[in-house]
């Protein structure tokens, strides 16, 4: 049973001297008791300490790691049932299935498609981090052949399917560099899957029957030596496997230690709108995996862009640096407009430019992240910022004319910023999407 803060305090050093983070020794328990904070903060606990504090400071979700290099993906780890409450850590790790009763050359072309679904976004590059290959056969052989191909193609981590523990060993034997996740959909192998899992270095996923059978599971699993364990409740179709996973998650925060592990989570309607909206709710509600069949460019970016929202932080907004960018191949009678540095704004803004074909510098304006109308509320996008912001950037060596382009929204600040610049503004449109229609119809450095 998890230890209170009080009692965790107790066997702290109680010296209060900050070198934890934390202003005392008591507030520092009682991060460790809400499970926020590792002890290893404390630089001066005692090893005897450590040990009777083991429990109390483990993470009330397992750190697993899957694949490795540049396709290591890490999950679990949570601290939150909410994400507002503070953030969720580890990005739930897309995965999109093969089977191996496709042909070879199905299955190659699956697996490259696979591997080219990567987008830009806010200035992040997102992409589906596995491909899941599925014994959906039975056939040992096809399995490993598929599995190879699949690796090769797509140029992604593994998660191997299989209801068989041997077929699993070969696969494992195989791919032993590459650290995949081994699960296994029979619950009746288990003992053998965990020994092929151990023996091979990877993490092992399992089927249960229900969440109790789960937490009934991983305690023999921890005791042969496993901690890297995926649960797969067993709950199929959006409801029931959401109720599965939030009981997991609630449960695993309250510290109850055999369902602390990270969950994964299978998308089963045939339809593709059905499937973007299971995976999407699955990383809303709490797969720490989401494996589907959505392959489409337009599923994945769906899917890749509600994990990607998800997983900021919801108390800092999501900003660019603040410089100034050259859009396309500019000249000394390109136009100059100012935005501010909140990412959504200013990407609106940089791809409206280049889809224009009209090459210009862009400005973002340091607004700690706000939007425009937010930043301009709050006294953050004002003449002095965006003459401050044109002067850091040297835009008068850059261009021979004086003109600014300004958010049509905020056209109040005009008066303001030519006052205290000396540049002619120009008052731009209301949304990014007019931008291309104004450069070519309106502007006119002369």
């Amino acid at each position: 049973m998890a230890l209170t803060g009080l009692e965790i305090y107790k066997k702290l050093p109680r010296t209060n001297c900050k070198d934890c983070g934390f202003p005392t020794c008591l507030a520092f328990a009682m991060k460790i008791a809400a499970g926020q904070v590792e002890l290893s903060k404390c630089p001066h606990v005692t090893e005897e300490a450590k040990a009777s504090l083991e429990s109390a400071s483990k993470p009330p979700i397992q750190l697993v790691t899957i694949g490795s290099g540049d396709n290591e993906v890490k999950i679990g780890n949570e601290t939150q049932l909410y994400r507002h409450e503070e953030k969720f850590h580890r990005p739930t790790a897309v995965a999109v299935r093969v089977s191996d009763t496709l042909s070879a050359d199905e299955i190659a072309a699956r697996a490259e498609a696979i591997g080219k679904l990567v987008f830009e976004r806010v200035g992040t590059t997102i992409k589906v981090d596995l491909v899941a290959v599925d014994n959906e056969s039975g056939d040992e052989a096809k399995f490993l052949d598929a599995a190879k191909v699949a690796a090769e193609k797509s140029g992604r981590g593994l998660v191997l399917m299989s209801a068989k523990a041997e077929t699993l060993k070969k696969a494992a034997e195989a791919h032993k560099a590459a650290k995949p996740l081994l699960y296994l959909s029979d619950p009746a192998q288990l003992k053998e899957a965990a020994e092929v899992a151990k023996a091979a270095g990877c993490p092992l996923a399992f089927r249960s029957e229900s969440v109790e059978a789960a937490a009934a599971a991983t305690p023999t699993l921890e005791s042969a030596g496993m901690d890297q364990i995926v649960l797969d409740p067993g709950a199929r179709g959006l409801k029931a496997t959401v109720e599965a996973l939030s009981t997991v998650r609630r449960l695993s925060l309250k510290n109850f230690r055999p369902l602390g592990f990270p969950c994964i989570a299978f998308t089963t309607d045939p339809d593709p709108m059905m499937q973007v909206v299971e995976a999407s709710t699955y990383i809303e509600k709490y797969a720490a995996v989401v494996v589907t069949d959505a392959i489409e460019k337009w599923q994945a970016l769906t899917i890749l862009t509600t994990r990607q929202d998800i997983y900021t932080d919801p108390q800092k907004p999501v900003a660019v640096e603040p410089k100034m960018t050259a859009v396309g191949e500019v000249t000394d009678s390109s136009p100059v407009m100012v935005t501010t540095n909140f990412s959504l704004s200013y990407y609106s803004v940089e791809g409206e430019v280049e889809a224009s074909r009209v090459p210009a510098y862009v400005i973002a304006v340091d607004t700690e992240g706000t939007s425009v109308l937010t930043a301009w509320a709050s006294d953050k996008f004002n003449a002095t910022t965006i003459t401050e912001a044109m002067q850091k950037a040297g835009v008068g060596e850059k261009v021979k004319h004086k003109k600014l382009i300004i958010p049509g929204l905020v056209a109040v600040l005009s008066g303001g910023i030519e006052d205290e610049s000396g540049w002619q503004v120009l008052i731009g449109p209301k949304e990014a999407s007019g931008l291309p229609s104004y450069l070519k119809t309106q502007w006119k450095p002369d």
